[in-house]
C-alpha cells in the first residue's frame, strides 16, 4: 500500500471528503474551500484567534470544516491500524504513528477557534455547537492515541509467529469501524435516532471486549509460551474497546446538539 500522509490538502478518505463537501458546499460535491493543511495548522499556533464581531457563518464553517478534518484522519488512523493487524503490515503500522501529531494539532486549532467564538454565541444551539465541537475533537484525539497504541502492538506482534485462535478480534474490529463512522454520520446529517442506536451497540464491543480478555487470560494459563502475544492481543482487544467508548460518545453529543438533551449516564 502506498504510504500516504494525512496532511495534504484533501481528507485522507473519501468519507471526509464527502463530509467537508457537504458543511462547505451545502450539499454540493464540489466544496468551495480546500481544508487547511497541518502546516498551515502549525504556522498557525502562534498566531492567537482574534474573535469575530458577531458569531459570522464563516466562523460557523471554520469550526465544522477543522472539526471535520479532524474527523477524517482519525477514522482513516484506526482502519490503518486495523489492517496493519489484520495483514501483519509493518509499513502500515509505522505510517499510522507517524499521524498522531497532526491530530493534536488540529485539537488545539479546533479549540481556538471554538474559544474565540465563544464570547460571541448569543443563541442556545450555537454555544450547544461549539461545547460540541470541543468535546467531540477530544474524543476523536484519544480515538488516535488508542490507533496508535494498536499500531504498536502489532508491530511486536510481528516480532513472532501468530497465535492460531478462534476470537473474534475481527469482528470486534469491523464493529468499531464502523460505529466511529456512523457516529460521523450521525453529525452530519443530524441524525439523533441513529446516534441513539450507536451509544446502544457500545454493550456488545464491550462483551466482545470481555470475551477476548477471558480467552486470552486462559491461553496464558495453558501456554506459557503465549504469554507475551496474549498480552499484546488483550490491549489491542482494550484499546478497540474504547474507540467504541469514544464512537459513543460522539454520539451523545450529536444528541445533545441536536435535541437538547444530555444522555450521558442514562
Amino acid at each position: 500500500m502506498e504510504n500516504q500522509t494525512f496532511i495534504d490538502d484533501t481528507f485522507g478518505n473519501q468519507h471526509g471528503r464527502s463530509l467537508l463537501a457537504l458543511l462547505l458546499g451545502d450539499g454540493n460535491p464540489q466544496a468551495k474551500e480546500k481544508p487547511p493543511t497541518a502546516m498551515a495548522l502549525t504556522q498557525q499556533r502562534s498566531e492567537p484567534c482574534r474573535p469575530q464581531a458577531v458569531m459570522t457563518d464563516t466562523a460557523h464553517d471554520a469550526l465544522k470544516s477543522h472539526l471535520l478534518l479532524m474527523a477524517s484522519n482519525a477514522e482513516e488512523c484506526v482502519k490503518i491500524a486495523i489492517q496493519s493487524l489484520m495483514d501483519r503490515e509493518e509499513s502500515l503500522a509505522k505510517m499510522q504513528k507517524d499521524q498522531d501529531d497532526v491530530i493534536d494539532q488540529l485539537e488545539m486549532k479546533v479549540d481556538e477557534l471554538a474559544l474565540s467564538m465563544l464570547g460571541e454565541a448569543t443563541k442556545p444551539e450555537d454555544l450547544r455547537f461549539i461545547t460540541m465541537a470541543m468535546r467531540i475533537s477530544n474524543e476523536l484525539e484519544r480515538v488516535g492515541d488508542e490507533a496508535t497504541t494498536i499500531s504498536r502492538r502489532s508491530l511486536e506482534l510481528m516480532k513472532h509467529e501468530p497465535l492460531r485462535l478462534d476470537m473474534p478480534i475481527e469482528s470486534m474490529a469491523q464493529m468499531v469501524t464502523d460505529m466511529l463512522k456512523e457516529a460521523l454520520d450521525t453529525f452530519v446529517y443530524r441524525k439523533p435516532d441513529l446516534a441513539r442506536e450507536i451509544v446502544l451497540r457500545d454493550k456488545q464491543v464491550d462483551q466482545l471486549n470481555k470475551a477476548i480478555q477471558a480467552q486470552m487470560t486462559e491461553t496464558m494459563l495453558k501456554y506459557p509460551d503465549h504469554i507475551v502475544r496474549s498480552l499484546h492481543l488483550m490491549t489491542i482487544a482494550k484499546s478497540m474497546e474504547r474507540i467504541g467508548d469514544h464512537a459513543s460518545n460522539i454520539a451523545e453529543q450529536v444528541v445533545f446538539l441536536c435535541e437538547a438533551e444530555d444522555i450521558r449516564h442514562q
